[in-house]
């Protein structure tokens, strides 16, 4: 979709509605398949802890999460599903169940795991189903993953604040950390390598724009 971005974006928009309702059976055989299942806990890295969220366009993602301080570095890949090894073409069918998503990197010294789930929150459309902005289907859908009983509750309590706040139900699955696929190299810091990219111009640029501007105390310096 990103490719044809220019091409269907009009009937992306006009068929929002009816689209954001739809659930793939495999997304709900995913969901069923995740329900009562222990999370994984990842180990620290060099003294950093990882995080997993998926919200769209993992470009997006990646470069929203880069911008964080005390966030060291940000993987684009795949999670979520029931199929090992999933790649680009075969995750955008939407039948391996898998989302497009981003391992994060941080210094849980600088920032906190509740920090950055009310990024995930305050970087997106919470309640678009199956999709953010003109990329539709399960394999863009928003979710967060939990390693341990403490992530969980953090994660639920925001949701359900949040949904409150916004008297909607919030779109993000709440799922129990299992895998983590790392994508292709080509999609790794596809924001700053590709910064002339017409997808990256007129939608993720403005989409981080967006999110630098409700959240500045959060931004690195860059100078």
């Amino acid at each position: 979709m990103r490719t044809l971005f220019y091409s269907i974006f009009t009937i992306s928009i006009l068929l929002l509605s009816c689209q954001g309702n739809s659930q793939t059976h495999d997304q709900k055989k995913t969901a069923s398949q995740n329900h009562n299942i222990t999370p994984v806990q990842t180990k620290p890295l060099n003294g950093l802890e990882r995080a997993y969220f998926a919200s769209g366009c993992f470009w997006c993602v990646e470069a929203i999460y880069e911008s964080i301080k005390g966030v060291e570095e940000v993987i684009s890949g795949y999670s979520g599903g029931h199929t090992k090894n999933p790649t680009y073409e075969s995750s955008n069918t939407g039948r391996t169940g898998h989302a497009e998503a981003v391992e994060v990197l941080y210094n849980p010294e600088i920032i906190t795991f509740s920090s950055l789930v009310d990024v995930y929150f305050g970087s997106q459309n919470p309640t678009q189903i199956n999709g953010q902005g003109p990329d539709r289907g399960s394999q863009y859908r928003s979710i967060i993953f939990y390693q341990n009983t403490n992530q969980k509750d953090i994660i639920q309590k925001k949701k359900d604040s949040l949904s409150k706040n916004l008297n909607r139900k919030i779109a993000a699955e709440v799922m129990p950390f299992q895998k983590f696929w790392k994508a292709e190299n080509y999609h790794q810091d596809y924001e700053k390598l590709n910064p002339y990219n017409r997808y990256i111009q007129n939608v993720s640029i403005p989409r981080l724009k967006r999110f630098q501007k409700k959240f500045p105390e959060l931004i690195k310096n860059t100078h």
